[in-house]
């Protein structure tokens, strides 16, 4: 994954501790967060090389301590920036604690007893698309005889699709990836704004100032790039300046907005006329269509409808028009 801008954005932010503290409390609901000791967080080198020679710097590991307790526990964040998803993430993830343990064992990071400490791996997942990827290593593995069930490897990973946190999960006065979220799904200038205004009022102690910082790269860089190129919109260094620089250009970014929405609008309607006309075409040619063939038309782009319009008088069957 090559490493982007809006990576960088992302890494910034949670390479802060207020940051990993809110995602684990606001959004890991399991009984071990209640333990941990948040004030012995401690952020690691993410960078591993593998036998392939691939550096692995797009993670981010923290640690820390339970309550009370002298031994580490690893929390390894992977962010995930792609739309698509990946199928074999388990794999992936199976693999990077694979090197860490082996890095922790150089640098002799043992427990006590001598045993490695427990990770908790979190893919963090801003796609628009529902993550479908298995979470569990040992359901990629194909079924054998019985007997070969106990070498599976087992080995799970806790996934966080912002796109399908419940509106009630983002009702949290005092966790700022609530707002993170509730940002990232806001859909007009206003609705940004709002939320912003809830981050800044989250944010607003002294020793909150250089998250505050990063939150105001990313929204410049990332959020607002929805309305305006990023080389249009000018400096601003701290959230309070968001939203000042939002209300200047609210009325004009809400109607280019509008537009937008309404090039988008025609553009599917056509798409949807066109794809009305190929299945009407392919019905007189073929006769009735199977729900496949129905299935492919309802998914397809604009250059695949006319594609398969192309090959119509030419295919000889149903299966050469549609055939990649």
């Amino acid at each position: 994954m090559a490493n982007q801008p809006h990576d960088n954005a992302y890494k910034h932010l949670f390479s802060h501790p207020k940051a990993v503290e809110d995602l684990l409390r606001g959004f890991v609901h399991e009984d071990w967060v209640g333990q941990l000791d948040f004030a012995s967080l401690e952020k690691m080198s993410g960078s591993y090389v593998s036998d392939d020679l691939r550096d692995r710097e797009d993670d981010i590991i923290w640690r820390l301590r339970l309550q009370g307790g002298s031994d580490w526990l690893y929390v390894y964040l992977l962010l995930e920036f792609q739309s698509s998803v990946d199928p074999h993430m388990a794999l992936r993830i199976l693999t990077y604690l694979g090197l860490l343990y082996q890095d922790l064992l150089k640098s002799r990071q043992t427990a006590k007893c001598g045993k490695l400490p427990a990770v908790f791996p979190l893919v963090l997942y801003n796609g628009e698309v529902r993550w479908t990827a298995a979470q569990e290593i040992a359901e990629l593995i194909e079924d054998g005889p019985a007997s070969l069930a106990a070498y599976r490897p087992r080995q799970r990973y806790f996934l966080l699709d912002e796109g399908r946190v419940p509106e009630s999960e983002l009702d949290q006065p005092n966790n700022s990836i609530a707002s993170l979220v509730q940002i990232e799904r806001s859909a007009s200038p206003q609705a940004i704004a709002q939320a912003v205004a809830g981050l800044t009022e989250k944010l607003q102690a002294p020793e909150y100032r250089s998250l505050r910082r990063a939150f105001t790269v990313w929204i410049r860089r990332l959020v607002l790039r929805r309305f305006a190129p990023a080389d249009d919109l000018p400096e601003i260094n701290d959230l309070s300046e968001v939203n000042s620089m939002i209300a200047e250009r609210v009325e004009s970014w809400t109607q280019q907005w509008l537009r937008q929405g309404m090039q988008q609008g025609m553009q599917q309607g056509m798409q949807q006329g066109e794809s009305k006309v190929l299945q009407r075409q392919l019905f007189r040619r073929f006769g009735p269509l199977p729900p496949w063939a129905q299935e492919r038309l309802e998914k397809a782009c604009e250059a695949e409808l006319e594609h398969w319009a192309d090959r119509i008088l030419d295919a000889g069957s149903l299966e050469e028009v549609f055939q990649d």
